[in-house]
């Protein structure tokens, strides 16, 4: 089933439209998106627990979250 904005607020917080709209887009599901989210606050942590690195539509929201948060850093 496809996000809506509304499912992508609900993992992210407050989010930029572009962002949201590139997140629906790669038709990833809330779950999806929500591993993707916790890859791309602490990679650190979830390779200490052993688990495998991100493939498909989570690694592409991951690259998404992370060229946003490094957007936000500048």
């Amino acid at each position: 089933m496809t996000m809506t904005s509304d499912d992508v607020i609900a993992v992210l917080g407050p989010a930029d439209e572009t962002l949201v709209a590139e997140v629906i887009a790669t038709g990833a599901t809330q779950a999806e998106l929500a591993e993707a989210f916790a890859w791309a606050s602490n990679d650190e942590a979830l390779m200490g627990e052993g688990r495998r690195l991100p493939t498909g539509r989570v690694a592409a929201l991951v690259d998404l979250l992370s060229a946003d948060e490094e957007e936000q850093d500048r």
